[in-house]
Parts: C-alpha cells; structure tokens; sequence
C-alpha cells in the first residue's frame, strides 16, 4: 500500500511568541495563545494547522534542531481585493515590520507583496489573479522595493 502525503501542518519557531502571534493576528488569523505562551496554533479555513512554538520549547519536540529561526520560505496569504495588498503592506510596514517587497502587480495577474515577520520568514501578501494585471515575460521588481 502507498501513501500520498498530504499537507496538514506548518511549524515556524520563533524567538518572540508575543511578537509573533501580534503579527500574525494583524492578517487576521484567530490563534489560540495567550501572553508569555511558547506554543501557539491556528486552524486555518482551508484545514491547514498554522502553529508556531517558542525556542525554547522546541527542544521537546525535536531532539536535532540546530537552533535556527526564519528566512528560509515563503507563506503565502491570500486576500479578496489587490487594495487589501496595499492595505495590510502598508498597515504592517507602518507598525515596524521590515518591507521584502512593495506591492506590484505580478506577472501572474495579481497584486502581490511580501513582508518579514518578526522572525525573519517572508510572508506573501496576494490577491485575486486578474487577466489585466497579467504580463509576459515576468522582470522581477527591483530588490527591496
């Protein structure tokens, strides 16, 4: 018997649960966590787990972590209109988390941006696909901006 794995969970380990959950809170996700926790988890509509887990909690679940936070993949939002790109960029910026990328519209026709969070990790901002935002062949939009 084969098995196909399915995707049910993302862990991020973070260094400032507080920060963190604050972030994530502002996209509007409803986290089960309260003030000092080193574990937090959010069921998102889709199904998928979202937790996230302080350093120094982490060692109890995985006897090999390196000790690494951050930076090393995108997660990725989605949001009903290309304002909602500008709104929540803006918003985030604006409270102090560093801009990867200003809002723009991407090749693939929707109004995309990506801002770190607290930890380093690039969280992807995007929304609907629309056939007039569509350009070929995709130039990527100057580093920073």
């Amino acid at each position: 018997m084969t098995y196909e794995p399915v995707l049910g969970q993302i862990n991020l380990v973070v260094r400032d649960m507080d920060a963190a959950v604050a972030f994530y809170r502002h996209l509007g996700l409803t986290i089960d966590a309260g003030p000092g926790a080193v574990h937090a988890s959010s069921r998102l509509p889709n199904g998928m787990l979202l937790e996230w887990d302080s350093v120094e909690f982490v060692p109890h679940w995985d006897s090999g972590w390196a000790g690494s936070t951050g930076g090393s993949a995108v997660i990725g939002f989605s949001v009903t209109t290309p304002e909602a790109v500008d709104r929540i960029y803006a918003e985030l910026t604006g409270a102090g988390h560093e801009g990867h990328q200003q809002p723009d519209d991407a090749f693939r026709g929707s109004r995309y941006a990506i801002i770190d969070d607290p930890d380093g990790d690039s969280v992807g901002i995007m929304g609907p696909e629309e056939p007039e935002r569509k350009s070929w062949p995709p130039t990527p939009p100057p580093h920073g901006s």
